[in-house]
């Protein structure tokens, strides 16, 4: 196998939107395809046709895209492949690995019920698997997989070592109902063999499937893939992540303005190690990761670590790049597109912004100072920031900063001038020029505010609030 190129699929079902745990199963798969030149396929698994919409399917395509997992090839539906799923199941009979079985659901349940009267195994055993052809009635039938009932069943698994189950303890599974649909674990084995699937990474709920599926390989003739079954996602509490532990979704973390790349970093630590490193890029993901790495045990669901790393990412983040991941935050939550002279005061702060932003709604906090509506109407903090002795301050200072050159040291240079003339620190002249030019008494640095805004805007501001009459 170590010459044959990695192929790797995320297989889920479209009941619902894309799970924070489903979005790390996807992120594993394509971390180890793309690290190792393969490929990376998606299957939607939409057999379940009572629970199976298309707006699921839609969900969680865009959940996907919004976390930049791209795949290769066609997106693949089971169900429009269930004449190939029948197909192997009619050839399974025709080698005499698997039976038609007429037991009817009473007959069923009776021989369960009559096994747990004498303490004996519920598992059911046809009385149709060694049958004679010529016995069998023109009657519904299942067709079972002959599972054998001796010896054991080994899974080598990458991450939870060497798993053995009893073959007594399998019963003949299902591979087609009675109406000649195929059943779902017959469906994920002939698609992971057609798609030449070489490496099934999923959930460790999964793990006694493996079992059971490798059956039909078996019968088949068809080469195991290598199987790593990784441990679910449990909430800060040590219990199963659900509601009660927040947003579930991975669309529900974009609405809420966590960056794509911090979000990756994030569920990539989920479960798997690099040494001690926390924050590290994609190329460095796809360098590093492997299934030796992921632990055995359930992990944690952080949301302060999630912030930290979303934090990190912000603060390094190519500008362009983040004002478009931004757009589409605005998007998603369904807020206004952003003007293109709000959009290009935004590109021109955003070095000024990204430090200590966690979140894209932090971000716009910050950059309220280009993105609020003029004239300035500054919030109650920032007022009292703007009684009259400061106001005079205000129209002192505007003419010496008309000839200034407008960089960085230009200012700082005439504001702390100014306020040396007037007898204080600039630091007492901060709270009224946020206020003038922000309308908060929290904002970037007042240098920033003014380089950004620009000579002519900076002005204008400062002017009106100077000349405002109090209330």
């Amino acid at each position: 196998m170590s010459d044959a190129q990695v192929v790797t699929r995320f297989a889920p079902s479209p009941t619902g939107f894309l799970h924070i745990g489903g979005a790390r199963t996807a992120l594993f798969n394509w971390l180890y395809a793309r690290g190792r030149g393969g490929k990376f396929l998606l299957r939607i698994e939409d057999t379940d046709r009572a629970r199976s919409t298309p707006e699921a399917t839609e969900a969680i395509l865009r959940g996907l895209d919004w976390l930049g997992l791209d795949h290769d090839g066609e997106v693949i539906s089971q169900f429009e492949r269930a004449d190939r799923h029948a197909e192997v199941a009619h050839e399974l009979l025709a080698k005499g690995a698997a039976y038609k079985c007429f037991s009817t659901q009473e007959e069923i349940e009776s021989f369960r019920e009559g096994a747990r009267a004498e303490g004996r195994s519920t598992l059911f055993v046809s009385p149709w698997r060694d049958a004679d052809a010529a016995t069998h009635p023109d009657a519904p039938y299942v067709v079972r997989l002959k599972t054998p009932t001796e010896g054991q069943t080994v899974i080598e698994d990458e991450v939870q070592g060497t798993v053995t189950i009893r073959n007594d303890q399998l019963d003949d599974m299902v591979l087609l109902r009675s109406d000649g649909t195929p059943v779902y674990m017959l469906a994920v084995v002939v698609d992971d063999h057609d798609m030449g699937v070489t490496h099934v990474i999923r959930g460790d709920d999964h793990l006694n499937n493996a079992a059971r599926q490798m059956g039909i390989y078996q019968a088949m003739g068809w080469p195991l893939p290598v199987y790593a079954h990784i441990p679910l996602i449990h909430g800060p509490d040590g219990k199963k992540l659900s509601k009660r532990h927040g947003a579930l979704g991975a669309d529900e973390y974009q609405k809420m303005g966590y960056p794509a790349a911090g979000m990756r970093n994030y569920l990539a630590r989920l479960g798997w190690s690099h040494g001690d490193d926390e924050f590290f890029t994609d190329a460095q993901a796809k360098d590093w990761f492997n299934l030796d790495g992921i632990g055995k045990a359930p992990a944690r669901f952080d949301l302060k670590k999630l912030e930290n790393l979303c934090g990190q990412h912000i603060a390094v983040a190519d500008d362009a790049a983040l004002l478009h991941e931004i757009e589409a935050y605005l998007e998603a939550t369904g807020a206004d597109k952003l003007p293109i002279e709000k959009h290009d005061g935004l590109e021109r702060a955003m070095y000024c912004l990204k430090e200590r932003a966690k979140t894209f709604p932090e971000l716009i906090d910050k950059a309220h100072f280009i993105l609020t509506e003029t004239p300035i109407v500054p919030n109650e903090k920032a007022a009292k920031n703007l009684d009259p002795v400061s106001r005079g301050i205000l129209a002192a200072l505007t003419p010496q900063l008309q000839d200034a050159s407008w960089t960085k040291d230009e200012l700082e240079a005439v504001l702390n001038r100014f306020a040396e003339d007037q007898g204080t620190k600039f630091g007492k002249l901060a709270g009224p020029l946020r206020a003038a030019l922000a309308g908060r008494a929290v904002t970037p640095s007042v240098f920033d505010m003014m380089l950004v805004l620009g000579r002519d805007e900076s002005l204008a501001r400062l002017d009106r609030a100077a000349v405002e009459k109090e209330g």
